[in-house]
């Protein structure tokens, strides 16, 4: 396990690829985080089943100034995927000069609807709570994820404690003792072609077998689908969402963000619905996206951050 991890770490810090040349602005950015980059790896954010809930932090630079923060989620269709396989996505975020955290959170068979949901909110609750110590701006942390993990930045970033997910989350003393739940919110959510309108997907013609297994038996599965629907929560003062989808997606089908880019439009919400043309579903074989879509999309993501004052406007 202790190789695996050094073994991602050299990956995510680009040793510098040569010695005794002048060195251009990648391989600067990459020395620099060589030297200044500080992981925290398998982080416990929360308990649940009694199962430890973990996370990965990556920052570059020192803690004792706020930056915008990154929160990522895996995904996997709320049943597969590591934290780990997704530290390299990571590496875009900390060259803007912002914070990273890589979440993990419990999936099914183990822990089914809305199990998944649940821990991305205590996973944002845990950020607030930790600010100070690793240099989180609160008043600019990014949700994002893909497939699933993109399903669950939408939901943790358009969700309110008075919505009912956060009441397994660690509190603070002050919170627990008063019976009180702190306001958790984010800057902005950016949706790699997660799932947005899951009753569609467990019932009817654009079924996904993913989808009826996250719920599993349950008798209320149509009730608890639309219950863990983005598109449920869309309303007005909602953060600007980007959502980036290929239309050619075979597994999560694109009038799903066509749909939740229509609600949050009549809900006056600033969103912008990316389209990648002839994209399947991201980094999934055979549907994987080439590098020239994965470069159109992440263009997408900086505009959209810097045009929301997220990252400055001379970030490269």
């Amino acid at each position: 396990m202790q190789l695996r991890k050094l073994a991602y770490l050299g990956l995510l810090l680009l040793a510098p690829a040569a010695f005794g040349q002048q060195l251009d602005d990648v391989t600067k950015w990459a020395t620099i985080a060589q030297n200044e980059g500080h992981v925290a790896f398998d982080v416990v954010y929360g308990e649940a089943n009694h199962v430890k809930l973990r996370l990965d932090v990556i920052t570059v630079g020192s803690t004792r100034v706020p930056k915008p923060t990154l929160i990522y989620f895996h995904g996997g269709g709320w049943l597969e995927g590591t934290k780990e396989s997704t530290l390299l996505y990571m590496l875009p975020y900390l060259a803007l000069g912002m914070n990273t955290v890589n979440v993990e959170y419990r999936m099914a068979p183990e822990s089914l609807a809305p199990a998944a949901v649940e821990d991305s909110r205590c996973a944002l609750h845990w950020v607030y709570d930790n600010a100070a110590q690793y240099g989180f701006d609160t008043s600019k942390i990014v949700v994002s994820g893909h497939s699933a993990g993109g399903h669950l930045a939408l939901m943790t970033g358009l969700l309110k404690p008075s919505d009912g997910f956060d009441n397994t989350c660690r509190r603070l003393s002050d919170e627990w003792r008063e019976g009180t739940i702190q306001d958790v919110k984010v800057a902005a959510i950016v949706n790699f072609f997660g799932p947005t309108d899951l009753v569609r997907l467990v019932e009817g013609p654009t079924t996904r077998n993913y989808a009826v297994r996250w719920f599993g038996g349950l008798p209320n599965r149509e009730e608890l689908a639309k219950r863990v629907s983005p598109v449920t929560y869309v309303r007005p003062g909602a953060p600007p969402v980007l959502t980036i989808m290929g239309d050619k997606d075979p597994i999560v089908p694109y009038a799903q963000g066509v749909q939740l880019g229509d609600a949050l439009d009549k809900a006056g919400v600033p969103n912008q619905v990316f389209t990648i043309q002839g994209g399947g579903h991201g980094s999934t074989t055979p549907f994987a996206w080439n590098r020239e879509q994965f470069l159109q999309a992440q263009e997408a993501v900086v505009a959209f951050l810097k045009k929301h004052q997220i990252i400055g406007a001379n970030s490269h």
